[in-house]
């Protein structure tokens, strides 16, 4: 079944390059010009992912991944930035991207990230890393993992993740009590090298001790190896 890509940016040039681009790779496209229109559009019309440009009239991209994530929209997406900053990378991340790229990009990697979301993002897909489809039931301390369902509770009450919050939580859950270095996070939950960018994965493990954690500055679920990386694990008392 054909793929839906949003593309919201306010230059012509990078809609036409990327339209032209993910046609030729087999997606539909629409596009939007403003942050106002593009979220209309990704709320109406829920395309498979959106192409969001940081810097948008009217609303912009921070705030439109933002208000679609309030509304529980958990479409997957990919911001762009023209500029280097790393406070603008790790707060669209913080509110729900599931990747960045910043401008100048190549066409066929865009489309090999948008590919690598869908893999993720896509329960139905078969031989994935995470292996979702294999997985039953996963169960440490007071935490629950549906994978099948694309579901997760944590004492009884059902978690709002993002797709990328998901299969971390599940890889993590799948390798309980083995340390998981960045890197290999990277390969398994996001399908490809980020160039030595780790941020992306310390941003998520935060997302998921705020969800999981009674104390996150003492996380007994999701623990920091120092120098290594994280392990999870039960509670103690709580195996």
């Amino acid at each position: 079944m054909q793929k839906t890509i949003l593309v919201v940016d306010d230059e012509q040039s990078i809609v036409t390059l990327l339209r032209y681009n993910l046609e030729q790779a087999g997606f539909r496209v629409k596009t939007a010009m403003d942050g106002e229109t593009g979220l209309k559009i990704a709320i109406e019309e829920s395309p498979d992912l959106v192409i969001l440009d940081l810097m948008l009239p009217k609303l912009d991209g921070i705030e439109v991944c933002k208000r679609l994530r309030q509304r529980k929209v958990f479409i997957p997406i990919l911001m762009l930035t023209a500029k280097d900053d790393e406070f603008d990378k790790v707060l669209g991340l913080e509110l729900g991207a599931d990747d960045y790229m910043t401008k100048p990009f190549s066409p066929r990697e865009v489309i090999a990230r948008i590919k690598a979301i869908l893999r993720r993002t896509v329960i139905t897909e078969e031989h994935t890393a995470l292996d979702i489809n294999a997985s039953k039931k996963l169960k440490i301390g007071d935490l629950e993992i549906l994978p099948e369902q694309y579901e997760a509770f944590f004492e009884g009450q059902q978690l709002e993740l993002t797709p990328k919050e998901f299969e971390l939580l599940v890889y993590l859950a799948q390798n309980k009590g083995r340390v998981m270095t960045r890197d290999q996070l990277l390969s398994a939950v996001w399908n490809y090298d980020f160039v030595g960018d780790t941020r992306i994965v310390d941003v998520h493990i935060s997302h998921l001790r705020d969800k999981i954690e009674k104390n996150t500055k003492k996380p007994t679920y999701i623990k920091t190896i120092r120098g290594l990386g994280y392990k999870m694990e039960a509670p103690k008392g709580n195996e």
